[in-house]
């Protein structure tokens, strides 16, 4: 029996990266999954991947009703919904998020939608739904170091760092309100992470060079996706159950270490 055994639980951004990392170690854990995800070929692949104690499919979770299908659809394939890790979010520099005098207004609406919006559509969606069905539950969700550790000359996105700290007032906020019902509500924040996401990162050898020194720990390396993989783990189990509207980073060393650039 895993810590997960009988728990059913939906993972927005769950097809890529840490999500689908998560998802993998949820299911090794006893765990039925449910993962959504935009694109639909990772969403074919992740199904593959993931077997039959997982479902896939394809949906913008920035578009309310999205979260709220994956959560029901849970129910119907597997008897209940116990738990939300939401991972979906990404970078807005394509999009025109920058340093706060290059940031444009549609960088700053998308790079909110994306990453704040989305996020706050699933925990409403799972709050409703616990609240329906009268029981306990659980929420994890994803921000970042740069919430509230910057790092100004290779990550000066201010609008997403504006949104993965806004994740954590919003996610304390709701822990607080919803903590008498046992809903539990908690964030990881990861450091650089090797991901679909963070290739133009993961690709310059000058953020390499700082990385080393920025997140020393084993070696001094970029995270991997099942680095954060054992705290959700503990987050989506009941050995959890006395925690709620905690932020935990999982960054190397990064909040505690200056980095050499």
């Amino acid at each position: 029996m895993g810590l997960l055994a009988e728990k059913n639980i939906v993972i927005i951004g769950g097809t890529t990266g840490i999500g689908l990392s998560a998802a993998k170690a949820f299911i090794a854990e006893g765990a039925h999954i449910v993962v959504l995800g935009r694109n639909e070929v990772s969403v074919s692949l992740a199904k593959n991947q993931l077997g039959k104690n997982a479902e896939a499919f394809s949906a913008d979770a920035s578009i309310p009703g999205s979260a709220e299908k994956a959560i029901n659809f849970c129910i119907e394939k597997f008897g209940s919904f116990d738990g939300l890790y939401h991972v979906a979010g990404g970078s807005g520099r394509k999009m025109g998020d920058g340093p706060l005098h290059e940031l444009t207004l549609e960088g700053w609406n998308k790079t909110m939608e994306l990453n704040l919006t989305s996020l706050m559509l699933s925990n409403q969606a799972a709050i409703k739904k616990f609240i329906a069905l009268k029981k306990e539950g659980t929420i994890l969700n994803m921000s970042s170091v740069l919430g509230f550790s910057p790092s100004p000359k290779y990550f000066s996105t201010h609008a997403y760092a504006a949104a993965k700290s806004a994740i954590i007032g919003f996610s304390k906020s709701i822990a607080a309100y919803y903590a008498k019902d046992n809903i539990r509500i908690n964030v990881i924040a990861p450091a650089l992470v090797e991901t679909p996401m963070a290739q133009r990162a993961a690709n310059d050898e000058a953020i390499l060079s700082f990385i080393k020194t920025k997140q020393p720990l084993d070696g001094g390396r970029i995270g991997k996706p099942e680095d954060t993989d054992g705290l959700a783990i503990y987050f989506m189990s009941d050995q959890s159950k006395f925690t709620t509207g905690q932020v935990v980073a999982v960054d190397g060393g990064w909040s505690i270490s200056e980095g050499d650039n």
